[in-house]
């Protein structure tokens, strides 16, 4: 069907290029607001009326006639209304919806993905500082990043995922002495312990395995205690390596990877910053006042100029992520997301300001954000705030435990990133179908259990006569799946996950009532085999969507 939906495109293209040389470009379809109106709509009378001077009406009349003529309308076509001031609805015959069952079939995990555009893409996302375990914040964007990856693959980019270490500044520096203190035997409430100082029981652990001469592995090194309370240097060293490895479990319970992580120290110690800075001086974009280097942000749009350089000589945080994303573009990555909470929207303009500045070549609106809020976590109808484990906050890991993988994942994609989103811890473990996973997840188990039933040869399928497709929840079924690739260019362009989600419960919706409507296993082998591809055709997508959000497909619940 989406091979019939390109030719009928172009028979549109066609057909418009005969009322005006320049029309073709407006061939698009849409779909009907009232399913019962058609398959496809189009609005092109109405936008070239007032250009070509005509009624639209009479203009819709003159392009149905024109349609109608096509050989590709006349085979795939059932008939075409003018509704109102000069909608033009298509209806198309059953056996033009019937071929997306093979499409489907014919094409597998690759239904909808497109082929490799050559260009390069990263998106930054989870970046948590290594001062703790991931919180509940942290997951969804660990969720939005993983999904947008595989998402934007789908549309032919060539994908790297990056974690962004700060493992240098005050907050590390607060790690260091936490720990320290934990070591020495002090505890929080202590009079000895500071009011900033992190009390979660991972700082009592991670002193315990210092004392221990414990070794930990992190992605890219491999650090050995040494046991020395009084070396503050190895104390900070082996706790930063000890939660990088921690997050690293979390991520992997998360089932999210990453090709790289990078390190914020990295850009001090390499001179890419002391690059960067020379860089906004050598094209003119700052002065110094007050003690202080400044860039001239208000060049670019930013409301007032901001401060680079401080007067103690260390630099304001945005500096590093100038030069950390002239490295990225350097790195030929020509598209970047970032993905991060709504509290850095103040550090959109001033970076994107710095990159126009330092004059690179980097194009306006580089990098792309995706802001999210963070996520409010109930169980047993009470607001859950507090983990023992970090002191102030819920962890990743306690949703996890406390539900499942596929759960956290499908609930936290559930909703546009920059909402506030609530965790139902109970609702989350509900096998019922106020449950959204569960609700989507029996839908694939059902049919793997009407085609274990039938014990026949699934790939057979694809092959075989679906002329008995005739029904309306058959056709209303047939035209969702021809929705999904449509659907994933929308939702990669928009980086809009949730989109997905709201399709699969659709899907799975649409699936449940076409079950409910008509018995698959017929005795008719005619038709119990074109309704077994359809149904095969439907867990085919289902995992599909699915495996873009990270969660599993399970063919048995």
């Amino acid at each position: 069907m989406l091979k019939i939906k390109q030719q009928l495109l172009d028979g549109l293209a066609g057909a418009l290029a005969e009322l005006a040389p320049d029309a073709a470009a407006r061939a698009v379809f849409e779909s009907p607001k009232v399913a019962a109106h058609g398959d496809f709509a189009t609005t092109v009378a109405m936008q070239l009326a007032k250009p070509l001077k005509l009624n639209p009406r009479q203009l819709a009349e003159r392009l149905r006639d024109l349609l109608l003529a096509q050989p590709v309308y006349q085979q795939w076509v059932s008939d075409i209304d003018i509704a109102g001031p000069g909608f033009i609805n298509i209806r198309l015959k059953p056996e033009a919806k019937q071929q997306i069952v093979r499409e489907v079939l014919a094409d597998g995990a690759a239904f909808g993905v497109l082929p490799p555009n050559g260009q390069r893409m990263m998106v930054e996302f989870v970046s948590a500082n290594p001062t703790g375990p991931l919180h509940v914040g942290h997951g969804r964007q660990a969720a939005l990043g993983d999904a947008i990856c595989n998402l934007c693959a789908t549309q032919g980019w060539d994908v790297h995922r990056e974690f962004y270490y700060n493992d240098a500044g005050v907050q590390i520096a607060t790690l260091a002495q936490s720990t320290q203190l934990r070591a020495r035997g002090f505890k929080p409430g202590d009079p000895e312990w500071p009011e900033a100082a992190y009390n979660g029981d991972y700082i009592a652990d991670i002193a315990a395995d210092f004392l221990a001469g414990k070794t930990v592995r992190s992605d890219d090194r491999v650090t050995t205690a040494s046991g020395n309370v009084d070396d503050l240097d190895a104390i900070r060293e082996f706790a930063v390596a000890y939660l990088r490895h921690e997050q690293d479990l979390d991520l992997k319970a998360f089932a999210v990877r990453f090709d790289h992580f990078f390190l914020e120290s990295s850009l001090y110690t390499s001179g890419k910053v002391a690059r960067a800075v020379q860089m906004l001086q050598d094209a003119g974009k700052t002065y110094e006042q007050d003690g202080a280097l400044w860039l001239r942000s208000t060049d670019y749009g930013d409301d007032k100029d901001r401060v680079m350089r401080k007067g103690d000589g260390s630099f304001t945080y945005f500096v590093p992520d100038v030069a950390y994303h002239i490295d990225k573009w350097q790195r030929g990555f020509t598209r970047v997301v970032n993905i991060q909470g709504t509290d850095h929207h103040g550090t959109i303009a001033r970076v994107r300001a710095g990159l126009q500045a330092a004059g690179v070549g980097i194009p306006q609106g580089y990098p792309d954000y995706v802001l999210h809020t963070m996520v409010r976590v109930m169980r047993g109808g009470v607001e859950v705030k507090i983990s023992k484990r970090s002191g102030s906050y819920v962890t990743l890991r306690d949703l996890i435990d406390w539900t499942s993988k596929d759960a956290v994942r499908f609930f936290l994609l559930s909703r546009k990133p920059d909402t506030e989103y609530v965790f139902d811890v109970d609702l989350a473990l509900a096998q019922n179908n106020d449950n959204p996973v569960y609700y989507v997840q029996y839908a694939h188990a059902r049919i793997c259990s009407v085609l274990r039933a039938w014990g026949g040869d699934e790939a057979a399928l694809a092959a075989v006569d679906l002329g008995a497709l005739q029904s309306a929840p058959a056709m209303a079924l047939m035209l969702l799946l021809a929705r999904y690739p449509d659907m994933l260019a929308g939702a990669a362009r928009d980086f809009a996950p949730h989109d997905v989600t709201f399709y699969l419960r659709e899907l799975a919706a649409a699936y449940h009532s076409y079950y409910d409507a008509e018995r698959i296993l017929v005795d008719e082998e005619p038709v119990r085999l074109a309704r077994l591809a359809l149904v095969a055709a439907t867990a085919q997508v289902l995992r599909n969507g699915l495996a873009l959000l990270g969660v599993d497909a399970p063919r048995t619940m």
